[in-house]
């Protein structure tokens, strides 16, 4: 029987952290799961997934980046150890100790920082569709060329005509589906914030760390993405040490919006504690499994 998803409708609120107004919202009132966007994107992005998580029992947190939907910008752009200061510091404001974390994207390489940095505020860490920066595999130059600027917030046509190729999937297969599109144009970043974003991650690697980090990690990566290689994910759960492998066949970049019932419930399985997705590994080796869509 098909899960009927239902989910309490999304609490959002202003947040002043390190002089920045964040705006944030949280969804349900389960475990709390943080989830951090990626380039760009905006906290009404994540709806599809959250419909999905929260009534498996998670309370979901989600927070504009500086720069990006409704929140503030910094006036001088910042590095990811500052970056991932102000989620810190954002768990603080809300009175989160701990906290599982997902990020996509540039937010899973926020996860990865925030995770080395104040570990004791992560207790497991879902990966989806990232890298650890210098040492991994990048895109094509054509679509690291195409992710150079915000257009495809701005610009629904534009969006439809490139999302394809830069997203591949289920977007290469047949265009994007709906779920992509969901506030994806309400509040699109600033120029000045998307532009602070990429001088974020700009040198950036958690290469010389990853071996360092203790949470039980899921690592999910697709196998049609062409902007973050599957390649990448098996150096992240080859390098962390409780690491497995989520391998998403025909999965693109944007796999958790585009099937977010099947993404919800392997984030769910690992994040409530199934013994074989807890379960460390020797290093040098992952556990891979697989899903097609």
């Amino acid at each position: 029987m098909r899960r009927q998803s239902s989910s309490p409708p999304a609490v959002q609120s202003r947040v002043v952290v390190d002089g920045l107004s964040l705006q944030m919202s949280v969804r349900g009132t389960g475990r709390p799961l943080l989830l951090v966007m990626g380039l760009g994107g905006n906290l009404g992005m994540w709806e599809p997934l959250e419909r999905e998580l929260v009534p498996r029992g998670f309370r979901t947190i989600t927070f504009d980046a500086p720069g990006t939907g409704a929140s503030d910008g910094w006036r001088v752009p910042r590095r990811m150890p500052a970056v991932a200061r102000v989620v810190e510091h954002l768990l603080t404001a809300l009175g989160e100790q701990e906290v599982d974390v997902l990020g996509v994207s540039l937010g899973g390489a926020i996860a990865q920082q925030l995770a080395h940095q104040a570990p004791d505020r992560v207790r497991r860490l879902v990966l989806a569709a990232t890298m650890p920066g210098i040492g991994g595999v990048p895109g094509s130059p054509a679509v690291l060329l195409e992710m150079s600027t915000p257009r495809r917030y701005h610009d629904p046509e534009y969006f439809r005509s490139v999302a394809g190729a830069l997203y591949g999937g289920r977007s290469r297969r047949g265009g994007p589906p709906p779920e992509l599109s969901v506030g994806r144009f309400a509040r699109p970043p600033t120029w000045g914030g998307y532009l602070h974003q990429l001088y974020a991650i700009q040198g950036w690697s958690s290469m010389p760390w990853l071996h360092r980090l203790r949470q039980p990690t899921l690592v999910m990566s697709g196998d049609d993405d062409p902007i973050v290689p599957l390649v990448n994910g098996r150096i992240l759960a080859w390098r962390i040490p409780h690491a497995r492998l989520h391998v998403v066949r025909g999965g693109g970049h944007l796999f958790l919006l585009e099937e977010p019932r099947t993404s919800a419930a392997v984030v769910a399985d690992f994040l409530q504690d199934r013994p074989e997705a807890a379960s460390p590994r020797p290093s040098g080796t992952s556990e891979t499994e697989s899903v097609d869509i």
